[in-house]
């Protein structure tokens, strides 16, 4: 039978983690070059602390397509000199995954999916090591399905949980089970949803998200290439998820959550609901409208950059 151990990560007391508790692994020490493979970098051949140094806002999102757009309008946002059709993916000798990096904000494609974005965060958190970044704080902004939300709606995430609704993630490690909380920063999600208010162009709750392996069969679809199980069947489960406060379903926010934790870093999943899975399994929403729904976590993750670097006032409302 299986080992499982539990792994808690200690709760955040402070503004201030130094970079050298983002990383849990000795080996790191010991070795004469990092190669972050995955991101076509490495410790010998870039200079990470010059390069990325100065970042405080990790933005992460399945699509490269949707990052590359969020660092441009970010960078708008931010009113940074330059053209935002200059800027370049720092990981264009890769096709895994796409990095910008717009002022004290890096934008990050992750892929679909817990093994893609596992990759990308265990490179990631790796990268902020090593180039010495303090105070970072990182935000998955995405898609999902909504359980008894009317479509378009934020959901700020304040527990991610696995299919079995426990706030927990499942590592194999050796053999062995490794348990680690999903807990999402508190401050952060409040912080959010304060934001939220003062963007009055879509609804946002707080409320949890369910992690699935699987678009399909694991998120209780009927129009998959395989389904074991009858409609009754997958309205009583979305149901009960809805019963225990579970409000979207998407495939990587546990991995992010769990994470994030056990590395001192604090973190926030931001996802847009693109149907209500009571209602139906397909996404048939008009692709314009589609597009201004994935723009709504975009918005507001990047008003709460401007807010923390202080380029707008608490008492100044946004129309």
């Amino acid at each position: 039978m299986n080992e499982v151990y539990l792994i808690m990560a200690p709760i955040l007391q402070s503004e201030y983690i130094e970079p050298e508790q983002y990383v849990k692994n000795p080996h790191l020490d010991t070795m004469e070059e990092d190669i972050l493979y995955h991101f076509n970098l490495s410790t010998k051949n870039h200079n990470l602390p010059a390069m990325f140094g100065d970042i405080k806002f990790v933005c992460v999102g399945g699509s490269a397509n949707r990052m590359r757009a969020f660092a441009q309008f970010i960078h708008q946002e931010l009113e940074l000199p330059g053209n935002v059709e200059d800027i370049r993916d720092i990981c264009e000798g890769t096709d895994r995954y796409s990095m910008y990096k717009v002022g004290p904000v890096l934008s990050i494609s992750h892929g679909m999916g817990v093994p893609s974005i596992s990759i990308m965060l265990h490179e990631l958190i790796k990268l902020l090591y090593h180039a010495h970044c303090r105070d970072v704080m990182l935000f998955r902004i995405g898609t999902s399905g909504g359980i008894g939300l009317a479509p378009g709606t934020v959901v700020i995430t304040d527990k991610a949980v696995d299919s079995f609704f426990r706030p927990q993630f499942e590592q194999v490690v050796l053999g062995k089970v490794i348990i680690r909380s999903t807990e999402l920063d508190a401050g952060m999600a409040q912080e959010l949803l304060q934001c939220s208010a003062e963007l009055p162009h879509f609804p946002t709750i707080v409320g949890k998200t369910m992690c699935t392996h699987d678009f399909y069969e694991g998120q209780g679809r009927l129009d998959g290439a395989l389904c074991s199980f009858s409609t009754e069947e997958k309205l009583e489960y979305l149901r009960k998820a809805y019963e225990t406060g579970i409000r979207n379903i998407e495939m990587e926010s546990t991995v992010f959550a769990a994470m994030c934790r056990v590395c001192n870093l604090k973190a926030a999943v931001i996802c847009v609901t693109l149907l209500n899975r009571l209602e139906g399994d397909q996404i048939s929403t008009p692709h314009d409208v589609l597009l201004e729904y994935q723009q709504r976590p975009q918005h507001l993750v990047a008003h709460f950059i401007k807010k923390r670097l202080g380029l707008i006032h608490e008492d100044v409302h946004q129309d």
